[in-house]
């Protein structure tokens, strides 16, 4: 069982490089007790390609989690409707 929820949703978007995209993450239980990330991705409006990564420990898929968070967060993403402040340079990705 898990101890709590993990869900996450983020877009990155810029109007003067046509890119409009999403990633989601999720950590849920397999039937066999297992501790599950699945991840989503690809352009805001289409279905994206899909993920999953299953460890015996959830504290392993909580730190996948945090490790990848991090990750899109360095790239500019940002939860829906915050805009990315014009003082920022996020790596292009």
């Amino acid at each position: 069982m898990l101890a709590q929820p993990y869900q996450l949703y983020v877009e990155r978007r810029d109007a003067s490089r046509n890119m409009a995209r999403f990633y989601a993450m999720s950590i849920e239980q397999t039937l066999f007790g297992q501790a599950c990330l699945i991840r989503r991705w690809g352009r805001i409006g289409a279905h994206g390609q899909t993920m999953q990564h299953s460890f015996d420990r959830e504290d392993e898929a909580v730190q996948l989690f945090l490790d990848l968070l991090r990750q899109r967060r360095n790239r500019g993403y940002r939860p829906k409707g915050k805009p990315i402040s014009s003082g920022s340079s996020a790596p292009e990705g």
